[in-house]
């Protein structure tokens, strides 16, 4: 334990995603050795995010307007609709160059363990985005961990009687993988999700 500010830092720290005790310590003395100029930079950098970004009106996604890049660009295919739970994943998805359409972001995943259930997500929101009948397919692009499997699940049952084609994201084999360190799982996911091979 340290004295007062630099504990106070470490706590704070602390509290960051993916941050525990130690990265806490460390980064704080890092911050401690720095030059105050990077540090006043930090913090402008912390203040200015907090208080000109905020989240897509339309689709969840963050945003310095009221809507995403994403949103705004009539070059995108409305009728495709890819929902998925943080923002980040948008990210990782636009690297990949193969989606066109728009985005849905939940927020999250229902997960009973931390007590995040369907309303905790932007589920009514989806449904007031498929009322106008411009969508036809929904890809559930939810990780693929045991709250991610929950959420798809809860959506497609939601979903199909909507009438809407309701897809999900193939997963398997990662490229350049050896099959002896797949887990059972995955190895199942790659004999499901396998394909005809056009030669």
């Amino acid at each position: 334990m340290y004295e007062g500010v630099v504990q106070d830092l470490i706590d704070e720290l602390g509290r960051l995603p993916g941050v525990g005790p130690k990265s806490a310590q460390r980064i704080a003395f890092h911050l401690l050795q720095s030059d105050p100029v990077d540090v006043r930079r930090l913090v402008s950098a912390l203040t200015e995010v907090t208080e000109k970004v905020r989240f897509c009106s339309v689709c969840g996604n963050v945003s310095a307007d009221d809507l995403c890049r994403i949103c705004r660009d009539e070059r995108r295919d409305v009728s495709v609709l890819c929902v998925v739970e943080e923002p980040k994943d948008v990210v990782a998805i636009e690297k990949t160059r193969e989606f066109r359409g728009r985005y849905h972001v939940l927020g999250g995943a229902i997960s009973p363990i931390e007590g995040v259930g369907p309303d905790d997500l932007r589920i009514k929101e989806l449904l007031t985005r498929l009322a106008d009948g411009a969508i036809g397919e929904i890809i559930l692009a939810t990780d693929p961990n045991l709250e991610g499997e929950a959420t798809a699940t809860y959506l497609a049952r939601l979903l199909k009687p909507l009438g809407l084609r309701v897809t999900r994201l193939a997963s398997g084999l990662p490229v350049g993988g050896d099959l002896e360190y797949a887990d059972e799982l995955t190895l199942g996911r790659a004999f499901e999700g396998r394909r005809l091979l056009d030669v």
